[in-house]
């Protein structure tokens, strides 16, 4: 079997036991300090945030506002614009940081690898060619080779420029 490992994401697991509350939760509660937690666009019944450990540059995260792990829970209109804002975060990683394709997803819990399973998440994380490279693979280490702020600033402007409400 072959094992893949991902200790970029250290940081988040060492700490996720010691977590007292939702990060998500959290991130939403306080409207200006979007840009320091990382929440680009605040929808109706959903938000879309920046992962803070991502696998690839510009990995995002479209969450629904109700703390929920239970997909079956989530109503109509909260499943659409949880669909819709996953098509923006699509267009806008496109139109900044043009992937050649996205990996999208959610981990419903604990054993399908979700790292919070006591809130629902739907993964969009931009891929390009070659972008899995001899650094993971042999040298055990993911290079992220842009830092977080200057791609949420990016993506911030595209954002605008979509004129969305």
């Amino acid at each position: 079997m072959e094992k893949l490992f991902s200790p970029w994401r250290s940081q988040y697991i060492e700490t996720y036991d010691r977590m007292e509350d939702c990060f998500l939760c959290e991130a939403v509660k306080n409207p200006e300090e979007d840009e320091k937690r990382l929440v680009l666009y605040r929808g109706k019944r959903a938000f879309i945030i920046m992962n803070l450990y991502p696998y690839n540059a510009g990995h995002l995260m479209v969450t629904p506002y109700e703390h929920t792990g239970d997909f079956l829970q989530l109503d109509e209109e909260t499943l659409c614009e949880v669909s819709k804002l996953t098509k923006l975060g699509i267009k806008i990683l496109k139109k900044t940081l043009n992937p050649d394709g996205f990996n999208l997803g959610y981990n419903l819990g604990r054993v399908a690898g979700a790292g919070l399973e006591t809130h629902l998440h739907n993964h969009i994380v931009p891929r390009w060619n070659g972008d899995t490279n001899f650094m993971p693979v042999i040298g055990e280490v993911k290079v992220i080779s842009q830092d977080l702020k200057d791609i949420y600033q990016k993506l911030k402007r595209a954002l605008e420029e979509e004129n969305v409400e």
